[in-house]
């Protein structure tokens, strides 16, 4: 259960660990975070079949029988509200990939989403993770891949190779989080501009307080916003 807690304030004791407002702020009027809202932080762990859904038990299923050595390529099995999500090690992405989207009872033909994610206190130290979303047109079926690199070595392979449409969702990726997919074509920025320093949608850069080209204006950093409660 979420607990609310002001800002600023320790949780009661023998509480477990929450979040408490975004980006670290504390005791400030930031009104871009959960406003006193603790949440506790989903524990996902590692699942195994039969997962009690058809889908997910035939997906998992047909690539154990494609794919020898699926326990050394997948490193986590994660069954939750009715969606499949298999971690797995960078080193054997390509190969997932080329058969989940080959082999006849999987078929994932399209990739429809690609993004980024910074855990930035996930426990392995590999913070950046990339998400990818699949859909089979054939069989109707949803499958989510998840890979995770450190900030010192962020290189994983492109699956522009095995679905074109990961081009431009790498390339938002790159830009936003600094995740370099290793083989993509034109791995350039795409929202921010050529120049820009940093990855702005990692946890650990400054929020607010860099000066824009707009009339001289500048987003103020949260510790300087007025509070609306």
């Amino acid at each position: 259960m979420s607990e609310l807690v002001p800002n600023g304030a320790a949780p009661s004791p023998g509480a477990a660990l929450r979040r408490r407002d975004a980006f670290g702020a504390k005791g400030s009027g930031d009104t871009s975070g959960f406003g006193g809202l603790a949440v506790p932080p989903p524990v996902l762990t590692d699942n195994r079949p039969p997962f009690g859904d058809d889908d997910a038990d035939a997906v998992y299923g047909a690539l154990e029988r494609a794919f020898p050595g699926l326990e050394e390529a997948i490193e986590r099995v994660v069954y939750d509200r009715g969606e499949l999500t298999l971690h797995v090690r960078r080193e054997h992405l390509l190969a997932v990939a080329q058969t989940v989207r080959d082999d006849p009872a999987l078929r994932f033909e399209l990739l429809s989403s690609l993004s980024g994610v910074d855990y930035l206190d996930d426990p392995t130290g590999r913070r950046l993770h990339s998400v990818v979303h699949l859909a089979s047109m054939t069989y109707r079926r949803r499958l989510r891949l998840e890979v995770s690199v450190s900030v010192d070595d962020p290189v994983m392979p492109s699956l522009t190779s095995v679905w074109p449409t990961a081009d431009w969702h790498e390339r938002e990726t790159y830009d936003f989080f600094g995740i370099i997919f290793e083989g993509h074509h034109a791995l350039t920025r795409i929202m921010m501009p050529d120049d820009w320093v940093g990855h702005p949608q990692r946890k650990d850069y400054p929020l607010g307080g860099i000066p824009v080209e707009y009339k001289g204006a500048q987003v103020p950093p949260p510790e300087t916003r007025r509070s609306y409660s």
